[in-house]
């Protein structure tokens, strides 16, 4: 039998959490012959390597890759690059899949007409510390979660938006588009992001669909360092910047142009000096600390238009 899917994991120096996303990908529904894990460890100083090598010895389709240099994108490249399934499925290193996620992406890939260009599915979260009160639900999408619909649905371009921690593609496709770009995602402690995002974008504009299963679910630790005020603050100015260096890729505007997308930006944000002020003041309401983060967002989106604040 051939196989159909690989599985990829991207991992750096969380031994303990990857352990328990392979323990999900070895006890998968599908036949074993039809799917790979692909763990691509992108440096680790830990035990990631004896974890994978030693502990799951025995596990035949399961390969141990090791990729120097630094970034996310680039280690999801490479396990791109090794994977001999015509559909690959990413799985983040600190995520485990429910025993059916490789079956139900091979699935959709097959029965839904036309294919999707990606699929992806719920993400529920594995608190690891109490959610605290003044986390917002308008937030929780920045802790890697996803609930869109309890039945299987077409995402539309404002929905369009599948995260990395459960994402899957037609190998062909991805490789096509040139993979994930490599001056965006994580990379050490840059937190640019919306790498994804960037590659949802571009299959639609060939006309393909991103299709959201709700079976297709894995659960997503959030550690206790992210459920504070500074990460959300961190989180949010970050994402601003990515938005703005997907916005370039998409369009490559000039100078000029640059300059008049963030100059109005910039004087719709001035008219609400009430904004700019909340960012100085402390506050546990969630509503007003969910504002606080999108002005963060704002302003960040257009220093990187601007390209500052990086």
């Amino acid at each position: 039998m051939s196989v159909r899917i690989s599985s990829i994991i991207c991992t750096l120096n969380r031994s303990d959490y990857l352990r328990k996303a392979i323990h999900s990908l070895v006890e998968q529904t599908l036949t074993k012959e039809n799917y790979e894990i692909l763990v691509v460890d992108n440096g680790s100083t830990d035990n990631t390597k004896q974890i994978v090598v030693e502990e799951f010895a025995t596990v035949k389709n399961l390969r141990y890759i090791y990729e120097p240099i630094m970034g996310l994108s680039q280690a999801r490249n490479t396990g791109l690059a090794h994977a001999t399934g015509e559909y690959v499925a990413y799985l983040d290193d600190d995520a485990i899949a429910c025993s059916q996620w490789l079956e139900k992406i091979v699935e959709v890939f097959e029965t839904v007409k036309p294919q999707p260009g990606c699929v992806g599915g719920k993400i529920e979260p594995i608190w690891e510390a109490p959610r605290p009160d003044w986390l917002s639900d308008s937030l929780m999408t920045y802790l890697t979660t996803l609930d869109y619909s309890p039945t299987p649905v077409i995402l539309n371009e404002t929905r369009c938006r599948i995260p990395g921690a459960n994402i899957s593609f037609p190998k062909e496709l991805l490789k096509n588009i040139g993979g994930f770009p490599l001056d965006l995602g994580r990379k050490g402690t840059n937190l640019l992001s919306k790498e994804e995002s960037l590659i949802q974008q571009k299959l639609v504009a060939k006309g393909y669909s991103c299709f959201y299963h709700p079976e297709i679910a894995v659960l997503h630790h959030v550690p206790a360092s992210r459920l504070t005020k500074d990460f959300f603050v961190n989180r949010l100015y970050w994402e601003g910047i990515s938005e703005a260096v997907v916005r370039m890729q998409l369009e490559s505007p000039s100078k000029l142009k640059r300059l008049q997308i963030a100059i109005p930006a910039a004087l719709r944000l001035c008219r609400s000096p009430r904004k700019i002020a909340n960012l100085a003041i402390a506050t546990n309401n969630p509503d007003r600390f969910a504002r606080k983060c999108f002005t963060w967002s704002q302003m960040s989106y257009i220093f990187g238009l601007l390209g500052v604040g990086q």
